[in-house]
């Protein structure tokens, strides 16, 4: 997925830090140049308070205290005023603008998997250093304090399997310098906003709440690598402004929606995607030549839809494809280059469709009346071989 995670593979040394029952260590891994992680040990070196540390101390007792149920024990450390010692937080050595050493502040939490209860709070802005907050897989619930628009330094926010609930959390459309939401497995209702994909975002996670209503036509504008809708209760029509999209996406999931219309052609447009899964829909008519430009293609799932006509011949002999699932459609026709995939070990899944002198397709009268079948898809012009890029 890019370069999405580059915080993320730093935390993942230490992560075990967090919710291990061991003795965690002090020194950890460099974060930017001179930076040193401190915490997340419970015998981490106790250094002397320093003022900076005032602050993100009053912000974490705060938060400390909207935290209902701890059964693993992962704040019982936090006592005392130096917050670099505490499970879970990560201080950096900072420098001023001459390059000199300052005191340390905090610049991580990482609180996944630790099973808490409880909420967050408004005073968690004054950690204005803070680059990532992971706390993926507690109970946390309700909302996200309007105040975290202030947190200025932060890159990542990972608030998935949770208890979160209520519309879409703008808020954090205002964190300035935000690259990876993720807000999936939660409880979150309703439409979101047009202006999501207007940010610098990299990375955005929706899938698995109970986001509802059409797709905003700005999804093109977003220059993110990835993108995950699935799971979730959005209708109407893939926006067409999607073929708009920078070469930069690499996984697009819109799987398990009330989604239909058509494809829009200007999906060929990504010639680096990597993963497309439209399946468990309700998407109708042909597919557009261009999939066939897809050259980085290796996932391609349009299974569970109600489309039809024929398979592009380019399709099936891109190189990069790894598998093809197109069951449970009322497809009519299947190409010969299809039937070598096999031969490339790449899996295909065709069954249930209407294709003439295959098994395991629908019954013929179902194929009868195909669904869409009036639907006008627009398609690229057959005058000449497509050219893709």
């Amino acid at each position: 997925m890019g370069g999405i995670c580059f915080v993320v593979l730093l935390l993942q040394i230490i992560v075990t830090e967090v919710v291990g029952a061991g003795v965690g260590v002090g020194v950890g891994v460099g974060v930017g140049p001179g930076g040193v992680w401190f915490g997340g040990g419970i015998n981490s070196p106790s250094p002397g308070v320093v003022p900076s540390q005032n602050s993100a101390y009053t912000a974490l007792q705060a938060w400390k205290s909207a935290i209902t149920d701890d059964p693993m024990g992962i704040l019982k450390n936090w006592m005392g005023p130096n917050v670099c010692t505490y499970r879970g937080i990560f201080c950096t050595n900072s420098q001023d603008y001459m390059g000199n050493p300052t005191d340390p502040v905090v610049t991580g939490i990482d609180l996944n998997h630790a099973n808490l209860q409880g909420t967050l709070v408004k005073e968690l802005s004054y950690l204005t250093d803070i680059s990532l907050i992971h706390l993926n897989t507690n109970r946390f619930s309700g909302i996200i304090p309007q105040t975290f628009r202030d947190l200025s330094s932060l890159v990542e926010l990972d608030l998935s399997n949770n208890h979160f609930s209520g519309p879409f959390p703008t808020t954090v459309l205002f964190i300035p310098n935000l690259l990876y939401l993720d807000l999936r497995f939660n409880s979150f209702t309703g439409p979101i906003p047009e202006d999501l994909f207007n940010r610098k975002l990299d990375a955005i996670f929706l899938n698995n709440n109970q986001f509802d209503g059409e797709l905003p036509q700005s999804l093109g504008n977003s220059p993110a690598s990835v993108i995950n809708f699935a799971n979730n209760k959005f209708s109407g029509n893939i926006p067409f402004s999607l073929g708009y999209m920078g070469p930069r996406i690499k996984e697009i999931l819109f799987l398990n929606n009330d989604l239909n219309g058509c494809i829009p052609e200007g999906v060929g447009l990504w010639t680096d995607l990597q993963v497309l899964d439209v399946s468990f829909n309700s998407l109708m008519g042909h597919l557009p030549d261009t999939l066939s430009c897809l050259r980085g293609i290796e996932v391609l799932n349009l299974g569970h839809n109600k489309l039809s006509g024929d398979l592009p011949d380019l399709v099936c002999s891109l190189r990069n494809l790894v598998n093809l699932t197109l069951a449970y459609n009322f497809f009519s026709e299947l190409s010969q280059d299809c039937d070598k995939l096999p031969l490339r070990n790449v899996g295909i899944d065709f069954s249930l469709n209407c294709i003439p002198g295959r098994q395991m397709q629908r019954p013929q009268p179902e194929c009868s009346v195909i669904p869409g079948g009036s639907l006008n898809c627009l398609r690229v012009p057959a005058v000449k071989p497509l050219v893709c890029g």
